[in-house]
């Protein structure tokens, strides 16, 4: 490569970036999905727009599950275990359990609808069983919901993708006849259990050497704990298991534990996140030709409507219905099983595996992948409401690089009291927060206050909050407690727990 073709380079992949970052900003500002304009982007790019050509799936397929382990590692880093940690159960059934319902649910209603044979079915259903991290992390963390429906879509989605990737390398290698159940349930086993004791040592490794050490700048720290996410995938994959749970716990481990620096590394992982997004839904663009496209809508269509309407509802009311799940969180969570990058980057394996037909597929999960994101993503906010899971007294973080707030290992957050609130009438003294939490400001009305401790809280006033990691919780249940009682919620028995949301 010469250094005129370098510069060319740079400048169509600098012109590419920052397009995807505006169109990222448009897309916020409409209510849609970033992913469907950064794949935009990509199809505009490719042979049927300004014909740069890319036609190698064994690169993209190897580019892409790279992006995915990115993409997953800042998921982790940036997900609180207190969210999760009761809901690792369920969680994991919907990942294994789940996975399985919406593949052979799939696969039937393709087998009758599409007329596919059982090979392809099976493909088809494996491959956009999973929901799509990346999707779930963008979208739901921007919306006012309970915080255990969050932290079961989050999880769910961080820990299914492994399950999924496992059984379409199996079907795909799988060119002559079907894999025996046995094998496919024993690799499975082998590969989810070596991956998350991977995972899950290396981020121990991680978060004890990081504490230990004295890195020379602050710098490297946000390095190191991507790095010990990557060397996980890597390690976990060496080994024959799944990379990607190995990447999700690993990420998991270090982004809870007491690490210097914190702010820094969850802003790089979210950097670091979304240049994958970018350069993978790009690249995924780029793999398809436009005009092969329409012959692939009525059979999408099809095998959407099978998945939103009777296999992933099918799965969540079999695995969620033993949690005792009630059913508007059961419903939700149905609809919110949002499908972006995982399922075309799959797409690419029987296509490598030189499975037949297996290209058609490709066209197929792209068009089902668009149009029912189209759907599902832009209606969330809607249907959060229609079912009443919307909670304005939600607790929003702040990422700020704040110096001494890294020193002190602590958060800022951000409450709106709602109308009907009880916080309403209640003093900042009142309130009684777990030291060192404080009520830092209060803005009322557009006007920032600096609050005393008789000064008293009205409806709508929106509280900045600075609280220490150890009292994070604590102060959390405390507004939860005076928001549903009242100042003397104590008294009442309330102790503001999230597992007793109304």
């Amino acid at each position: 490569m010469t250094l005129a073709t370098l510069y060319q380079v740079l400048l169509v992949g600098g012109v590419v970036l920052l397009a995807s970052i505006a169109a990222a900003r448009v897309a916020h500002r409409v209510g849609l999905p970033a992913l469907l304009l950064f794949l935009g982007v990509g199809v505009l790019l490719g042979e049927d727009g300004l014909g740069l050509p890319f036609d190698d799936m064994r690169l993209a397929q190897a580019l892409g599950t790279a992006a995915l382990a990115v993409i997953l590692v800042e998921g982790g880093l940036t997900t609180q275990w207190s969210n999760v940690r009761r809901l690792l159960l369920p969680a994991g059934v919907m990942a294994t359990v789940g996975v399985t319902v919406s593949v052979l649910a799939l696969a039937t209603g393709a087998r009758l609808l599409l007329g596919l044979d059982w090979h392809l079915a099976l493909l088809l259903g494996a491959i956009v069983a999973s929901t799509d991290a990346a999707a779930v992390f963008a979208v739901l963390r921007s919306l006012p919901l309970p915080r255990r429906v969050t932290g079961l879509l989050e999880a769910e989605s961080g820990f299914n993708d492994a399950p999924a990737i496992i059984l379409v390398l199996v079907f795909s290698t799988a060119a002559a006849e079907l894999p025996a159940p046995g094998r496919v349930v024993a690799d499975v086993v082998y590969q989810l259990a070596v991956g998350a004791g991977v995972g899950l040592l290396i981020g121990w490794l991680g978060s004890v050497a990081l504490r230990r050490i004295a890195l020379p700048a602050s710098g490297l720290y946000p390095l190191a704990a991507v790095g010990f996410g990557i060397t996980a995938f890597a390690a976990a994959g060496a080994a024959q298991a799944s990379g990607i749970i190995a990447a999700y716990l690993s990420a998991l481990v270090l982004g809870n534990s007491t690490l210097p620096h914190r702010a820094a590394t969850r802003s790089f992982a979210e950097g670091a996140g979304w240049l994958a997004q970018i350069g993978l839904f790009v690249m995924l663009g780029l793999l398809v030709t436009p005009s092969e496209l329409p012959k692939a809508v009525l059979p999408a269509i099809g095998a959407g409507l099978v998945l939103l309407l009777v296999a992933r509802p099918l799965s969540v009311v079999l695995c969620l219905t033993p949690f005792r799940v009630p059913w508007r969180e059961q419903t939700f969570i149905s609809w919110a099983g949002l499908r972006g990058a995982v399922p075309i980057v799959l797409a690419t394996f029987p296509i490598v595996a030189g499975v037949p037909g297996a290209r058609d597929l490709l066209n197929i999960v792209f068009v089902l992948v668009v149009a029912f994101t189209l759907l599902q993503g832009p209606t969330l906010p809607a249907a959060a409401r229609l079912l009443g899971m919307t909670r304005t007294d939600n607790l929003r973080e702040v990422q700020v690089e704040t110096a001494p707030l890294d020193v002190l290992d602590a958060d800022l957050l951000t409450l709106t009291i709602p109308p009907r609130s009880k916080l309403h009438g209640v003093t900042v003294f009142e309130l009684r927060l777990p030291p060192p939490a404080v009520v830092s400001l209060i803005v009322r009305d557009g006007v920032p206050l600096v609050p005393r401790p008789d000064t008293v809280l009205h409806a709508g006033d929106e509280l900045l909050l600075i609280a220490t990691v150890h009292t994070r919780a604590a102060a959390e249940q405390r507004l939860r407690a005076v928001g549903r009682r009242g100042k003397l919620a104590r008294w009442f028995g309330e102790d503001g727990h999230p597992e007793s949301e109304p």
